[in-house]
């Protein structure tokens, strides 16, 4: 592939937000997959077609994609999705004078669609049950075991091949910080790479529904993935050690770590519960005197 790639371009005809939208997306500020430089956004990612580096420019109403690698035709076919521009708001109303606020000042962050259901799902499970820093030392020791670099003009890594990973022996996860739970997970997700990623097919509630029937997964992480995955609009992901007590101190004034206040304060936005958590995460709203972050239990383990 020639080192200026292939180009495509897309207009948007109301604000919008490259790097707000695709902030779960790129897995994080210190991500080996992705990262903002001057406002571009590089990703790089596998695809049934083949690997493929993206760089997104956004530049007034224009964003401009210049990709690399095999699959760089397939990830151009893509972009509407993954930028959100086929994300339906027409009928979000802000219940909330903060919503209200944040729709005004936030409105470019819509709810993407990567399509890329193993390579999120494989994040999601390495952050069960551990502090913020073990997973992120993990993913970054697994992609780049399991990775590779990643084609064009990056130093970026491509996510870890769910063939190889899932053949990966239990010890060489252990060594990463893996632990037998997570590692099984981890194999067994990667071995259903294919049928995974084919979720993103469907409408989303129906994939969000799908995924939480994989051995392993439950609400939090289903939900996660299929906030930057799927396109759901509606997925909370329940059972998050800081969520509930920051959206019922958004939606109520009244910090509740409670699943069950969190998904009553949520209740008027029915079809749009992700797109308020999205809203309230782009504004980084958080509830007082929040302690060290440490992952969730999955409810499924």
């Amino acid at each position: 592939m020639a080192r200026s790639g292939r180009s495509r371009s897309l207009r948007f005809t109301r604000p919008f937000d490259l790097v707000g939208t695709l902030k779960g997306v790129l897995q994080g500020p210190d991500s080996l997959v992705g990262k903002v430089v001057d406002g571009d956004v590089w990703r790089a990612t596998r695809s049934p077609a083949g690997p493929c580096t993206v760089r997104l420019r956004l530049r007034g109403n224009q964003l401009d994609a210049t990709a690399w690698g095999d699959g760089s035709e397939a990830a151009l076919d893509a972009l509407p999705s993954l930028v959100g521009a086929h994300d339906d708001d027409s009928d979000f109303v802000p219940r909330h004078d903060l919503v209200a606020e944040l729709w005004s000042t936030h409105r470019g962050v819509r709810v993407p669609r990567s399509g890329s259901v193993t390579e999120s799902l494989i994040t999601s499970v390495l952050e069960q049950r551990v502090t913020s820093f073990e997973a992120h030392r993990a993913q970054v020791q697994i992609v780049e075991r399991y990775g590779g670099p990643a084609p064009g003009p990056t130093d970026l890594y491509l996510p870890p091949d769910p063939e190889v990973l899932a053949g990966a022996a239990p010890y060489d996860l252990h060594l990463v910080g893996v632990e037998s739970d997570r590692a099984d997970t981890v194999r067994r997700v990667a071995a259903s790479a294919r049928r995974l990623d084919a979720l993103s097919l469907l409408p989303p509630a129906e994939a969000h529904e799908r995924l939480r029937e994989v051995a392993g997964v439950g609400a939090w992480s289903a939900a996660r993935v299929a906030l930057v995955a799927l396109g759901d609009a509606d997925a909370v992901p329940l059972g998050d050690a800081h969520l509930p007590a920051d959206v019922t101190h958004a939606l109520t004034g009244r910090a509740v770590d409670d699943d069950e206040a969190m998904l009553e304060a949520l209740e008027p936005y029915a079809g749009h519960r992700g797109r308020v958590i999205r809203l309230l995460d782009a504004a980084g709203v958080r509830a007082p005197e929040r302690s060290p972050r440490y992952a969730p239990q999955d409810p499924s383990r």
